[in-house]
């Protein structure tokens, strides 16, 4: 199964919108309560939506289940990677790892080994996300951010299983999006109690404009996973980033190094191998 050059440009519009909310929860005070507001704006926005499309199939709902189970180490990883780390550095880390592992799984257990050109393809993608993350930093981010790496690809592959299962990606992904922000807000509540309630108040403009970042952000990369190797369609989500870099530096004013800049042309080579 290979990727065509629309899914391609879609899943590129996604990691776009997906750098877009990570910036918002770097941006934020408090890191944690961001999260969770984030989350919360997520499952609101999913609410509207999910009643007007057809239900999943049941089969795929246990998958629903288990991601959004999955989805509270995330974000508890995400929080502790923002607070101990910049953007520019986490989130490489995070979004790099992720890809490696979802490839090798795939292989291995869904059976989608991929051709030489697409292989090297995600090998320089990969190395050029990881090269983003240069200079000394904070054990304790370079810990949470690995951590995460491994916490993406697992829900990247039961989300990927469970969107072919629905038969139904939209209402898959928008489902998704309510569990998850159930678990999330309980979740939230019994570590910050009424903060949690006090902080979306006061921001829940910024939960809802990242909250529909985030849902139309792996609704595509599930539509995505539908029509190409889960393997290529995660790896190009990651190329967020490149768009993660180039908003932290203006809007975060964080360094862009020529590290960087070479790391950039590595993920662009990786590009255009997938489309050899």
């Amino acid at each position: 199964m290979e990727i065509s050059l629309p899914v391609t440009l879609a899943v590129l519009g996604a990691a776009l919108l997906h750098a877009s909310w990570n910036v918002l929860v770097k941006s934020g005070a408090d890191k944690e309560l961001e999260t969770f507001n984030i989350a919360i704006g997520s499952g609101l926005v999913a609410l509207v939506v999910a009643p007007f499309l057809p239900a999943p199939a049941p089969a795929s709902w246990p998958w629903v289940a288990a991601s959004a189970a999955v989805h509270i180490l995330y974000f508890v990883f995400l929080a502790g990677a923002y607070r101990f780390g910049e953007l520019s550095y986490t989130y490489p880390v995070m979004r790099g790892g992720g890809p490696m592992i979802v490839a090798l799984v795939g292989a291995l257990v869904l059976g989608e080994v991929l051709p030489l050109h697409a292989t090297l393809g995600i090998l320089f993608i990969c190395a050029g996300i990881l090269a983003f993350a240069s200079g000394r930093h904070d054990s304790r981010a370079t810990g949470f951010a690995i951590a995460n790496a491994v916490v993406i690809a697992t829900y990247t592959l039961v989300d990927g299983k469970g969107a072919r299962l629905s038969e139904a990606p939209a209402s898959y992904t928008l489902w998704f999006f309510v569990a998850n922000g159930v678990v999330i807000a309980i979740y939230g509540w019994l570590r910050r109690g009424r903060a949690v309630n006090a902080y979306f108040v006061g921001a829940w403009k910024k939960a809802l404009i990242g909250g529909s970042c985030a849902v139309a952000s792996y609704g595509i990369a599930l539509w995505a996973m539908t029509r190409a190797p889960i393997a290529i369609v995660a790896v190009l989500r990651e190329t967020a980033v490149i768009f993660g870099a180039l908003i932290a530096v203006v809007v975060l004013k964080e360094k862009l190094t020529r590290r960087r800049l070479a790391a950039t042309g590595a993920v662009m080579v990786g590009l255009i191998a997938l489309k050899l």
